[in-house]
């Protein structure tokens, strides 16, 4: 069974940046699409990044594009998130999951434990 740990998160000043790691144990990592997604309090979860197996295909929505970089080693079993220019609106737990499927549009599961941004004013 794949397990997933997130590390990484902190608090930083808007503007500033992060690297977020998920680390995934077990076998099967790099037939895995990988995701990131986050949810602040009393919002829904969002998927903020996507990569398929391959790394070759990416996906960000609008309110991240350009900031937000996803990222994988297969070799090290991890994938990254770098962040930059952060908003306060970009605070929230943030969490990876894997998709078995591979392209980054199937079911996620499983999940990390979350990591927590936080980006103040």
């Amino acid at each position: 069974q794949v397990q997933l740990v997130e590390s990484g998160g902190g608090l930083v000043q808007a503007g500033g940046s992060l690297r977020l790691s998920c680390a995934a144990s077990g076998r099967g990592f790099s037939t895995y699409a990988m995701g990131w997604f986050r949810q602040a309090p009393g919002k829904e979860r969002e998927f903020v990044s996507g990569i398929d197996w391959s790394g070759g295909n990416t996906y960000y929505p609008d309110s991240v594009k350009g900031r937000f970089t996803i990222s994988r080693d297969n070799s090290k079993n991890t994938v990254y998130l770098q962040m930059i220019s952060l908003k306060p609106e970009d605070t929230a737990v943030y969490y990876c999951a894997a998709d078995k499927g591979g392209t980054m549009w199937g079911l996620y599961d499983p999940w990390g434990q979350g990591t927590q941004v936080t980006v103040s004013s």
